[in-house]
């Protein structure tokens, strides 16, 4: 991009220097006045806004920042000896910003810190650019820098450069492809004395240069360039990843409730969709009874937009209408699938082409953008049929009340014939030219005043459309099903999109050793940035079949995630039918991938417990090693920074991997918080013992112990059934599914030592698919401590919520190889039982009054 930048100067403090924790300053540049502002707006943000006329603020933010309130929290001001700065302090956070010289400067630091978390490059910080702005500030060397959303591997952006924007990276490379499918402006800098985040409410394209770049006149600096309109950006600050995680997650909204269900295995891959012989709808019923044929639990099936090919030439995809020879009855074919115990997604794109049946109705209706040289419809080339094939046709513009509403009744007609859920794909809005003009006379979207009637794609984002395109289908869910929360899978995201949209995924990745190993960081990565509820598309979406080997280390490492997929489109021979990854496709591992499965229902529980703890604290479930391990340096070395070999499952259980073929060991670096921590145990054979603080091999046979599982001494994992359950708040049961009324918990005390205190796990359940609204979050606390003989168990229920979980018994199990007994000091029964299939000893808790 052309680079025009004009540094306002000579800044004037607008207004007396009252009490308020903000600094109002105006500079006039070539006659035009541009305004910044710094102010706190919470106990722990800043919010740093740069603007005039011709750059105005984002029109429609992806974060709505509320008026501060300044009686909700303290903040002591004071004023420079020449009130050219002025520091604001909210607690042991110090904020100062000086406008002495060319550019203001804010500096940002913890009171008792030498190292100032964030500073701006003086004479530059704030620069216009064009029709956009740039912010320069100080690049923090051998730091750790996350978030933006979803950007290649490793986990850590230091020293790189990257794309503000999103596209159809069909078949990306995990290390290299920039930009991917995610357009989230939040760049977190993590250090041992503290962490601050950045992020850009605008939806406009951009790039971020994270010390990329330097020059010997600015030095070390990282910029934000943002192609259109001024900045607002917010600054938090925090003590660690999680308080500034969690306080971004109070601005931008905290992720959304996911049913239970929806943690098991959902399969996919575009060839049964797109079948004439036999039918599709044949094809995939045959597809849920292998699926019980080969006892391989699958909980619903992503049903690839092939169901709405057209019958005859141009045999394109025409969203919102069936293929009436594939699928001769889709309602009675839905009701099929639901007795076969499997849910539907269904793809849904947000563009029509020139052939689909509704185009010149949707077009003379204003429903799709408009082309200012042309003064007529916007058209482009968007994906038609198979790999790489394209026709004409154009987006459907969500600011026009026409298209909002044709996709919204789409979208309920297809909930209303059976279809459960929403799989928003192809959403990225890869608009060839920014000056295509968008109709903006959407009820619910608000329009500001001084934007001049300026109604260009490139000031409003063209992801604002992404997220608009969520909330179009989340609202029509909600409003055919007011009682159940919404499912809504998105591929393109903004931090707006996760408003409506629960889950997402990394897009069309690649059959390959190094895909697999690289797509850990970007989870992580997407965890700090909300979204949570996050996978891959397990053994690659394009590129060969996965050998036995890879596939195995790729379910293996897959159960181990917040999503659980698989899903692709092999275009081989067959651009447009492809072929698919099945679970049997290798007998001689078949019975090992359903091991893997069956692990993955049983631990449900754990994986959805996760998910409530996501939704109301906005802590992910996947994180990196180093969380909450801050004070351990050696978290902070290149290895684990990277993020792609090994990171946290909740609290409890720190996974690991194989990444290479052919190999049998892995090496693993197991975190320590203090000389407290009471170490790890291998949960695989030969199930060592394991201190903290220090680097491990272990054995890691493909067909034997697989990957790696070290969980923590002290903690514990709810289990429960190894299949398909019916969750407690669903009303139907089509399928006969067994109810979820059996709760086991795996503890992990130390093999040897006694312990006085005692060690106390929470974990959380409610009905699994009430609408939010609706939704009852129940807490359940186990604790234990040990002797020489014996672990000492005691067990509570705070079901005051209102939910009551249906099982009515716990089952404690031990570690294999632990052969003590446990007994308890409350008012259970307590009963030994058999040993599982591993060997480990289990023991039933029964409560007085229960059968």
């Amino acid at each position: 991009m052309p680079q025009r930048e004009i540094i306002p100067s000579h800044w004037e403090h607008v207004g007396a220097l009252d009490d308020e924790p903000i600094v109002r300053l105006q500079s006039n540049v070539r006659g035009r006045p541009f305004d910044f502002t710094f102010e706190l707006i919470g106990e722990n943000v800043f919010r740093t806004t740069l603007s005039s006329t011709t750059h105005p603020l984002p029109p429609h933010p992806s974060v709505v920042v509320s008026p501060s309130r300044q009686d909700s929290f303290r903040a002591d001001i004071k004023s420079g000896r020449n009130a050219t700065s002025r520091e604001i302090r909210a607690g042991q956070i110090v904020a100062n910003v000086d406008w002495s010289e060319s550019s203001p400067v804010v500096r940002v630091s913890y009171a008792d810190s030498k190292e100032p978390l964030h500073v701006d490059v003086p004479h530059r910080a704030y620069s216009i650019d064009g029709h956009g702005v740039a912010h320069y500030s100080r690049y923090n060397r051998g730091t750790l820098y996350v978030g933006l959303g979803e950007k290649a591997a490793p986990m850590n952006f230091a020293g790189r450069r990257f794309e503000l924007s999103a596209t159809d990276s069909f078949g990306y490379d995990v290390y290299r492809t920039d930009p991917l499918y995610k357009h989230i402006p939040l760049l977190l800098n993590a250090t041992p004395h503290g962490c601050v985040g950045l992020f850009s409410t605008s939806h406009s394209r951009g790039t971020y240069s994270i010390g990329a770049e330097m020059d010997g006149m600015w030095g070390h600096y990282k910029v934000y360039r943002q192609d259109y309109g001024g900045l607002e950006e917010l600054v938090i600050v925090g003590k660690t990843l999680k308080d500034v995680v969690c306080s971004y997650a109070k601005l931008a909204g905290f992720p959304l409730l996911v049913p239970r269900w929806a943690f098991g295995y959902l399969a996919g891959g575009m060839k049964y969709s797109m079948l004439d012989d036999p039918p599709a709808s044949e094809a995939l019923l045959e597809l849920a009874r292998k699926m019980k044929e080969h006892d391989i639990p699958c909980s619903a099936y992503q049903m690839s937009s092939g169901y709405t090919v057209a019958e005859a030439e141009p045999k394109t995809r025409n969203v919102f209408t069936w293929n009436r020879h594939r699928f001769s009855d889709p309602v009675d074919w839905i009701q099929k699938y639901h007795k076969l115990g499997m849910r539907l997604i269904a793809n849904v794109k947000p563009y029509i082409l020139a052939s689909h049946p509704e185009y010149e109705k949707l077009k003379q209706a204003g429903a799709l953008f408009t082309d200012p040289n042309t003064k007529t419809t916007a058209v482009t080339r968007l994906w038609s049929a198979g790999g790489g094939e394209s026709d004409e046709g154009g987006h459907i513009d969500f600011t026009s009340a026409a298209g909002f509403k044709w996709w919204y009744e789409g979208i309920k007609r297809l909930r209303q014939e059976g279809i459960d859920c929403m799989w928003n794909d192809n959403n990225e809005y890869t608009i060839a030219d920014d000056d295509w003009q968008c109709a903006l006379d959407e009820p619910s979207l608000q329009v500001p005043e001084n934007i001049n009637g300026r109604r260009d794609v490139g000031l409003w984002g063209r992801s604002m459309h992404t997220e608009l395109h969520g909330k179009a289908s989340h609202d029509a869910l909600l409003a055919t099903d007011p009682d159940s929360r919404p499912f809504v899978l998105t591929r393109g995201a903004t931090a707006g999109t996760m408003r409506y949209a629960c889950s997402t995924w990394s897009g069309d990745n690649t059959t390959s050793w190094a895909g697999m190993k690289g797509a850990n960081a970007l989870t992580l990565n997407a965890g700090v940035s909300l979204l949570q509820c996050y996978g891959h598309d397990i053994g690659g979406f394009e590129g060969p079949q996965p050998s036995p080997e890879l596939l195995l280390r790729w379910v293996q490492v897959g159960i181990y995630s917040s999503r659980f997929a698989i899903n692709c489109f092999k275009t081989g021979d067959d651009n447009s039918v492809g072929d698919v990854i099945e679970p049997w496709m290798y007998p001689s591992i078949t019975h090992l991938i359903r091991k893997a499965i069956k692990r993955r229902y049983a631990m449900i529980p754990y994986l959805y417990s996760l998910s409530l703890i996501s939704h109301q604290m906005a802590v992910p479930p996947q994180r990196w090693t180093g969380w909450g391990y801050e004070s351990d340096p050696r978290v902070w070395s290149e290895k684990i920074m990277d993020g792609e070999e090994q990171y946290w499952l909740g609290d409890s259980l720190l996974i690991g991997g194989v990444y290479e073929p052919g190999v049998t060991r892995a090496r693993m670096y197991l975190p320590r918080h203090s000389i407290a921590d009471q170490g790890f145990l291998n949960v695989n054979p030969p199930y060592q013992y394991f201190e903290a603080g220090q680097w491990v091999n272990l054995d890691a046979e493909w067909h034997g112990s697989g990957i790696p599982v070290l969980a923590k001494i002290g903690t514990a994992v709810p289990i429960g059934r190894d299949v398909q359950v019916l969750s407690p708040g669903e009303k139907e049961n089509a399928a006969d599914l067994p109810l979820d009324d059996y709760r086991a918990v795996e503890i992990f005390p130390h093999p040897s030592t006694p312990s006085k205190d005692w060690s106390s796990v929470h974990w959380f359940e409610d009905d699994g698919v009430a609408a939010a609204n609706k939704t009852r979050i129940s807490k359940y606390t186990i604790s234990y401590r040990t002797t020489e003989s014996n672990v000492v168990v005691r067990f509570s229920r705070d079901e005051s919520s209102g939910f009551i979980a249906p099982w009515k018994a716990l089952s404690v199990i031990l570690p294999v190889g632990d052969l003590r007994d446990v007994v308890t000091n409350g008012g259970a029964k307590i009963r030994r039982l058999q040993p599982d299939g591993n060997g480990r000893r289990q023991f039933e808790l029964r409560w007085q009054g229960e059968p």
